[in-house]
């Protein structure tokens, strides 16, 4: 545990991602097997225990420290763990700290009636900074800045070039901690894992922003465009192993959608966007919401809010690998493929007939009055090619709109961003005067604005609660946000898509920043 706590630390306080990059590396040469890969796993996110909670650090909180200086030393700072792991009233033993592998195979074997006597144990033997990463590791959400992307650059690394981050996604699925096959291939040792039939993730091609420079080189006769449909990029796989439903990130999220995976009576690889679609008609993205991030759902929820998947490009037809091919041939497979299947809940997206670049753009503007983000631009010969390759495929989103807010509250980031308060309540006016919150925003804004946010913050605090204060109604931000919808969630009725900072507005008064009813008029703008 020792040296994965270093890691984490180092992790946490390492603000540049090839300094990242470089930690996970040294750390996954230097432990030996199967610590390495148990680590990699809890960085990945592929590690959870099904006794081991954060109501059993609570209750062993509440048996060694006074519950009172517990309650306001976890309200000031507002993590579980790490309240814990500095409260902590330890208890003289000879004990070491424990290996990394003796703390994940003890929480998978042990009965729960045992947990407490070991837990407290290790964190007995432990050292703050060694405890708070045992109490991360069983409470899971690390919070250290490190994705799993940025593990699988590390490990490529570690191949000295032979191995490319998107050849171990295509195995990433196929494989299980501590990752020993992984590990042999990386350090040329064994041939490269093999994942059979089971249902692994391929890395997805990713458009670029059309800016307004790259609009004179596009030429016509050359594109395919589609609209931009305002869901979740999805990949579906169905083989003979297994079927899932990925994120565009690779996060399995079969479970919250098993509608979809019974649909998938087929052997292929699909891309496409998950959509909430009611009689053939998208409903908002917030709609959508509701089903995301969810392990299990109703069958209420899955009536309230029907979801089908618009297909974009396929990968796969079978065990035949169709990336090579260009968007046009790819194209006719789907189109083929699909009328011969006619698979439930799975949709064709529309080819847009256009014959030039300002009719194109005539279709972006319009695409609010439909609830469309915009256009997706495709050259007709490009290959399907993991990442962002230049010149292939545009995205061309329509304009964002905005608003002038006041900054209600703000919390402590994570990772390079946990010393700043970066992430930034703001709110509207009502009529009758109240300030309400309609969103939430933690980027748009650069290096120096953030300083100065958080000097803002700090100079002007009213109350405190954990990691979150209550600031003065002084300062107003300009928003910028890709669409707006009705929500019951919310207390002002309205859900922000996509918020971000546009402009730090120290010109204008709070009293003079925008009214909820100007934000509602954009919802039915919108929804009209």
């Amino acid at each position: 545990m020792i040296a994965f706590a270093d890691l984490l630390e180092r992790l946490v306080f390492t603000p540049g991602r090839n300094a990242k990059i470089a930690l996970l590396r040294r750390y996954f040469a230097t432990q030996p097997d199967p610590d390495r890969g148990l680590g990699l796993a809890a960085v990945t996110g592929e590690l959870s225990f099904a006794t081991a909670k954060a109501g059993l650090i609570r209750q062993l909180a509440a048996d060694r420290t006074d519950p009172e200086l517990f309650a306001w030393s976890y309200d000031y700072v507002g993590d579980l763990a790490e309240t814990v792991a500095l409260m902590w009233p330890s208890r003289a033993t000879n004990a070491a700290p424990p290996r990394l592998s003796e703390v994940v195979g003890t929480l998978d074997r042990a009965p729960k009636a045992a947990l407490p006597a070991i837990v407290a144990g290790w964190l007995d033997a432990c050292d703050p900074s060694v405890r708070l990463a045992l109490l991360k590791l069983i409470t899971g959400g690390l919070r250290v800045g490190a994705s799993a992307r940025l593990a699988k650059i590390a490990l490529a690394d570690m191949s000295g070039g032979r191995i490319a981050p998107d050849d171990i996604e295509e195995v990433w699925h196929g494989l299980a901690p501590p990752y020993s096959a992984l590990f042999a291939w990386i350090e040329g040792q064994a041939p490269r894992p093999d994942p059979a039939d089971a249902p692994v993730f391929r890395p997805p091609m990713l458009a670029h922003p059309l800016d307004a420079g790259d609009i004179a080189g596009l030429d016509p006769a050359l594109l395919r465009a589609e609209w931009k449909w305002d869901g979740i990029r999805v990949q579906l796989v169905a083989s003979a192993g297994g079927r899932r439903l990925y994120s565009r990130g690779a996060e399995d999220i079969s479970d919250a959608f098993p509608e979809i995976l019974a649909a998938m009576e087929f052997h292929a690889v699909l891309d496409g966007e998950l959509l909430v679609v009611r009689d053939g008609q998208v409903a908002p993205f917030a709609d959508l919401q509701q089903r995301l991030n969810r392990k299990a759902v109703t069958a209420k929820m899955m009536k309230d809010y029907p979801v089908g998947v618009r297909l974009y490009d396929m990968l796969f037809e079978g065990a035949d690998d169709i990336r090579p091919l260009a968007f046009d041939a790819r194209r006719a497979r789907l189109e083929a493929w699909h009328g011969r299947m006619a698979p439930a809940r799975l949709d064709l997206s529309e080819l847009i007939r256009f014959g030039s670049i300002a009719e194109l753009a005539a279709l972006r503007d319009g695409a609010r009055a439909v609830a469309i983000e915009g256009l997706m631009l495709k050259r007709a010969d490009a290959p399907y090619v993991p990442g962002r390759p230049k010149g292939l495929w545009w995205k061309w989103k329509r304009d964002p709109l905005t608003i002038d807010a006041v900054l209600m509250y703000a919390q402590r980031g994570h990772g390079k961003r946990s010393s700043y308060y970066s992430d930034y309540t703001f709110g509207l006016w009502r009529a009758d005067g109240e300030l309400v919150p309609v969103g939430k925003a933690y980027f748009g804004f650069t290096d120096e604005e953030l300083a100065f946010l958080d000097r803002w913050i700090r100079n002007h605090t009213t109350q405190r609660f954990g990691p979150v204060r209550e600031v003065e109604r002084g300062l107003v931000l300009e928003v910028a946000f890709d669409a707006a919808q009705l929500s019951s969630r919310h207390k002002s009725g309205v859900a922000l898509r996509f918020p971000r900072i546009a402009r730090i507005r120290t010109d204008k008064p709070a009293a003079e920043a925008d009214r909820l009813e100007t934000l509602m008029r954009l919802v039915e703008n919108a929804q009209s």
